[in-house]
């Protein structure tokens, strides 16, 4: 029996083709403009990192405020976190943001992410960096980032840029690291 689908013509013709009103982007490319910039993954808006006593030992914000709103905020996260049971979820919803938190140890790695964001890519990006304070450190703990906080920011900066991932092999990160800490070592030498 004969089919009653359009000859193929017809269906191919049919299709968006560059230039077309319905090519993603027309618009855009008619006008000149370059085409929208595509929403990465997960756009961080600050990373946290405190003590089970509430103590904070690194902080990293990827979204302009005054001093006097990051302490706020830091204050209201910590004790909102810490008020929480270890078996409940570790995303919670705080404001007009989502909230990412994982304890490693007696520290908490805690992100905020825009309410669209994923929050398992974001558990992912918290676990990279513990993986590489761990490969840094070797079996990072709290007073590795309380006396070292410059290497902790320096890795997190490596690892980061802008509050989007910015190097996903921790090859590369470490390697570095390790130019940055012979550079180190090489102009301590000259001086």
């Amino acid at each position: 029996t004969p089919c009653n689908c359009p000859p193929r013509a017809a269906t191919t013709a049919s299709l968006p083709q560059h230039g077309d009103r319905g090519f993603p982007f027309a618009a855009a490319a008619a006008a000149g403009q370059a085409p929208p910039r595509p929403r990465p993954a997960a756009a961080m808006q600050f990373m946290l990192l405190f003590s089970r006593q509430g103590k904070l030992r690194l902080q990293k914000w990827y979204v302009p405020l005054s001093d006097k709103e990051k302490k706020k905020i830091t204050r209201e996260l910590v004790q909102t976190v810490l008020a929480r049971k270890p078996k409940m979820c570790s995303f919670l919803e705080w404001r007009d943001l989502k909230i990412v938190y994982k304890r490693y140890a007696s520290l908490y790695f805690c992100c905020a992410i825009e309410d669209q964001d994923n929050e398992l890519i974001t558990l992912e990006i918290i676990h990279r960096y513990v993986e590489l304070l761990d490969k840094y450190f070797g079996s990072v703990c709290e007073l590795d980032i309380i006396f070292n906080f410059e290497k902790a920011y320096f890795i997190l900066d490596e690892f980061l840029l802008g509050g989007e991932v910015q190097e996903t092999s921790k090859k590369n990160v470490l390697k570095a690291i390790e130019q940055a800490d012979l550079l180190s070592v090489l102009s301590n030498i000259k001086s």
